[in-house]
């Protein structure tokens, strides 16, 4: 027992009221954010700083085989190039000014000649074709007129990732149908006459067809992968009647609401499975795979991704990949698409954690798979054969991961891809270019510069564009 003086422990106890009497007034002057600390704060973000870099990248639109037009951007504003790759020339694609006054005209808004409100620009025989906004718009130079000529050529960046979030269907392949839920069942619509068709009917409350929900992340989108030719929808019934409630209030302007939906958490028994099904669009029946139930799991991450269903090109068979909850290993499967007979292909298994970075190809013309793997260490490529599941070969080999399948020309039985860290005395994330023949054998560094480098491969494999630095 310590027993101080009575004078020092009187001391004592003043000092410790004092400091207990200057914390409430060292909260008070503590400063507040103002506005101009958002606004600064605010000009850091990319969108206030992407003009500070220019030339950053080339982002072209072929014209033809051997040429194609690109945004350019410059200190003064954006300058719309046309390159000839035959002839070597890079000159200005089209009179700026003449389309800011006919689009200014068609628009009623003012368009200024060095900030156009397009990103791609189409140079056909008819004219200049241009997206700005929703519609796409047909310019005539000489007359400088610009007419509306249908929807966008190609889809609004900011428009798809705000869909991504909000969307409600998914259009077939041909667009003659879209696929949508109600009441847990999953329908489909027909696009020119507006009629809907019920295609399942035991779907329930947290039992559904094509639901969107991991817990950690839901929507309304319906989960499903269309074949080639329209006809049938993989999907699966997602059964989370077990799975705990995850509850949160959402408070704005007016009364709370109150969100509840199913959210597994580590450590619980029950999490959301699945029952993998075929459904027949014109015949509306439902097959099951032959499969017992899977988990909502993917090669790459948690969410369910329906790159892991790969259909044939005459909708006769698919290619599934099934990952455990642990996500320990990968199942390749092949499927009968009219009697959902599934027949293991090979399975691989890590200690720790299994992933597929670049994701993974059926070549169903040679039957083979090109398969992602980390087994050395690295990501790496391997060629499988489709109907016996077993390794052909090695495509890539060595250190430094391949992080993206860019092109695969089964043709001329080359791949083309993106790998980091195998350049020797260069920073090992910076980006290059391979090419490596699927039957394995030396591999091409197509772009060896110091350097990160961004490509652009045109559709007929000839051209490469790289923007590095």
């Amino acid at each position: 027992m310590l027993i101080l003086p009575r004078m020092l422990s009187r001391r004592l106890l003043l000092g410790g009221l004092a400091v207990a009497l200057a914390a409430p007034a060292l909260a008070q002057e503590r400063p507040r954010l103002t506005e101009a600390d958002y606004a600064r704060a605010e000009s850091f973000l990319g969108s206030a700083t992407r003009d500070l870099v220019v030339g950053g990248e080339v982002s072209p639109t072929w014209k033809d085989e051997h040429r194609f037009t690109y945004p350019s951007e410059t200190a003064e504003g954006e300058t719309f190039r046309l390159v000839d790759l035959e002839n070597g020339t890079n000159v200005v694609a089209f009179d700026h000014a003449a389309i800011a006054r006919a689009l200014t005209a068609a628009m009623g808004e003012e368009v200024e000649p060095d900030a156009l409100p397009f990103s791609s620009a189409w140079l056909t025989d008819e004219g200049i074709g241009v997206d700005v906004r929703d519609a796409h718009w047909l310019c005539d130079l000489e007359a400088e007129t610009c007419s509306p000529a249908g929807e966008r050529r190609q889809p609004d960046p900011r428009a798809e990732f705000m869909r991504r979030f909000s969307r409600t269907e998914v259009f077939s392949p041909d667009g003659t149908k879209a696929a949508f839920i109600r009441d847990w069942n999953l329908w489909v619509r027909d696009v020119e006459t507006g009629e809907e068709t019920q295609l399942t009917t035991d779907g329930e409350v947290d039992n559904g067809y094509a639901t969107d929900n991991a817990g950690w992340r839901k929507s309304a989108r319906p989960v499903v992968k269309w074949s080639p030719d329209s006809r049938r929808i993989a999907t699966q019934q997602q059964d989370e009647r077990e799975v705990g409630r995850m509850y949160l209030v959402e408070t704005t302007v007016g009364t709370p609401v109150l969100q509840d939906w199913s959210y597994p958490l580590p450590g619980d028994s029950a999490v959301a499975m699945l029952r993998r099904v075929i459904i027949d669009v014109e015949e509306q029946t439902v097959t099951p795979l032959d499969l017992p139930l899977e988990y909502h799991r993917a090669t790459l991450g948690d969410d369910l991704s329906m790159d892991d269903v790969q259909w044939s090109p005459d909708a006769s068979e698919l290619v599934i990949a099934s990952t455990p909850r642990d996500h320990k290993s990968a199942t390749l499967r092949l499927v009968d698409a009219e009697t959902g007979a599934v027949r293991d292909l090979f399975t691989e298994s890590e200690e720790t954690h299994f992933e597929s970075v670049t994701g993974w190809r059926v070549l169903w013309d040679t039957r083979e798979i090109i398969w992602n793997s980390q087994r050395t260490d690295w990501s790496n490529l391997y060629l499988y054969d489709l109907d016996t599941g077993a390794l052909k070969n090695a495509i890539t080999t060595g250190e430094g991961p391949v992080t993206r399948i860019v092109r695969i020309d089964e043709e001329a039985r080359e791949i083309w891809y993106e790998a980091m860290g195998r350049e020797a005395g260069q920073d090992p994330y910076f980006r290059h270019l391979y090419r490596a023949s699927l039957d394995g054998g030396p591999e091409v560094s197509v772009t060896p510069d110091d350097g990160d480098h961004s490509v652009e491969i045109s559709e007929n494999g000839r051209y490469v564009i790289d923007t590095y630095s």
